[in-house]
């Protein structure tokens, strides 16, 4: 489960690195209110504490940027 969390995480940030050119960009959708996550933040679904919280914000970001 842990090794899971670890490749979602760093799944996350790799792509926002690739959506966002500007890092601070990236830092501030994390914490923004999306319409995709009912209006929660990426950051408060992934604290939702189940290793499916965060597969779904990546899968959304993977989503975003074209990958399978």
């Amino acid at each position: 489960d842990g090794a899971a969390r670890l490749s979602n995480l760093m799944g996350i940030h790799k792509a926002l690195r690739i959506i966002f050119s500007e890092a601070q960009r990236g830092y501030a959708w994390i914490k923004a209110g999306n319409a995709a996550f009912a209006g929660a933040s990426a950051l408060d679904v992934m604290l939702g504490g189940e290793l499916t919280d965060i597969m779904r914000v990546r899968r959304y970001l993977d989503a975003e940027r074209g990958a399978w």
